[in-house]
């Protein structure tokens, strides 16, 4: 008679990038190889020729010594189990998840596996379930590991894989979210791919408000120009938005994000600077587009020219208006907060932040505006224009409207980066 232990086998499962091994060896639990539960020879022997071709990667071999042992007559329940033991590790490493799992579970059902020893057992069921795609088996191994107190993290992940595997985005959805919101709460950065997984789960769910919230924080830890494309895009098809009055506004934060390229739009964004009176603005912009050759070359280069040379032209004319200095401000104090507001934006898009932002402040806090929450955006602006980051957000924190003012703020705060 014999005493019999089996070697080490690792259970690995892939999936999406994952790679889940136990912590430790499935192997015949201390419990069951007292010298009370012993082989009788002609299992143990069989057994242990598998063992070393194990060792030497002689997996056929070593399946065939297990059908010997197995043939054995009147076997207890004890070299049931053994030999079920070595079958599995026999099946896992020669990929054969199917007969693995097989095995696995025949091994949890005989009783004779518990505590830590049962849970490597339920992982190595779930991850042999995932890697034959039979994604709803995975999920419901996977959810009793959890269940029992496994604590891999990787588990959790390949939870998540298996609900978005087998359709089901809405829990995939759920469990990246609350995975995402863990690791926030610690202090953890989550990964880009966690959050493109999230988005990917919302958009099959149509959860507009989920997704728009997903890209946000891609762009807060992961500020590509593709995410600012994504909620830009959202931003202007949004019911509500008031595209015609705020274009100027997403033009400007386009350009800041580096998602403003085609000579059209830098073409129309200097054209709707001018109109509205912000020639230092205007030729900000155009001297971006011909410092990035966008502008000055192709079919529209003379007409690009001629808004260059009418924006020079503005310029002098202001020149000689803006010359009364606080004669302008006093005027239009006296008329309303519009007129005071407009001259002040003035100033700012000429980079003369001491003698805008007054003006500009004066406006807010007169509150004769056509459109108040727009002011404070513009102001929160001017205050970021002229290096003044903690007023920028200050002042962005307080911009409302369900036109788009508050999205627009909003977006300008993870753009400073003070989220």
């Amino acid at each position: 008679m014999m005493r019999f232990r089996l070697l080490s086998a690792g259970v690995i499962g892939a999936g999406l990038g994952l790679s889940l091994v136990p912590h430790s060896p499935l192997g015949v639990p201390a419990a069951y190889a007292q010298d009370s539960e012993k082989l009788r020879p002609e299992v143990g022997k069989p057994l242990q020729k598998a063992q070393e071709f194990v060792k030497d990667h002689k997996l056929a071999e070593a399946a065939a010594q297990v059908r010997d042992a197995d043939n054995a007559k009147n076997k207890t329940a004890y070299e049931s189990f053994v030999i079920e033991q070595m079958r599995g590790s026999i099946a896992q490493a020669s990929g054969d998840y199917a007969a693995a799992a097989k095995s696995y579970e025949t091994q949890l059902a005989s009783g004779r596996v518990s505590g830590a020893e049962e849970t490597k057992l339920v992982m190595a069921v779930a991850t042999s379930s995932y890697q034959l795609k039979d994604y709803p088996k995975a999920v419901t191994w996977i959810q009793r590991y959890l269940k029992e107190g496994g604590s891999d993290p990787a588990m959790r992940a390949l939870l998540i894989s298996a609900y978005y595997s087998a359709g089901d985005y809405a829990n995939a959805g759920k469990a990246q979210a609350e995975q995402i919101a863990a690791e926030e709460k610690a202090g953890a950065k989550p990964t880009e791919e966690q959050l493109q997984l999230l988005q990917a789960c919302q958009t099959q769910t149509k959860d507009n408000a989920g997704f728009v919230n997903t890209i946000e924080k891609l762009v807060t830890y992961y500020p590509k120009k593709d995410y600012w494309a994504l909620l830009i895009h959202g931003l202007q098809v949004k019911p509500g938005f008031a595209s015609d009055r705020l274009a100027l506004d997403l033009d400007r934060l386009q350009l800041a994000v580096g998602t403003l390229t085609t000579s059209a739009q830098y073409m129309d964004m200097a054209q709707i600077s001018l109109q509205a009176g912000l020639t230092g603005e205007a030729k900000v912009i155009v001297d971006k587009g011909y410092a990035s050759g966008v502008l000055g070359t192709g079919t529209e280069a003379a007409r690009q020219q001629r808004l260059k040379d009418l924006v020079t032209r503005t310029i002098n004319d202001d020149q000689q208006t803006m010359g009364k200095g606080d004669a302008d401000a006093d005027a239009a104090a006296a008329k309303d907060g519009q007129a005071l507001l407009d001259i002040g934006a003035k100033y700012v898009s000429y980079g003369k932040y001491d003698k805008g932002i007054p003006d500009m402040e004066a406006a807010v806090r007169k509150d004769q505006l056509k459109h108040p929450e727009d002011a404070k955006l513009h102001l929160g602006l001017a205050y970021l224009a002229a290096g003044q980051k903690a007023k920028a957000v200050q002042m962005l924190k307080t911009v409302g409207g369900t036109d788009g003012t508050a999205d627009l703020a909003r977006l300008w705060i993870l753009e400073i980066g003070k989220v």
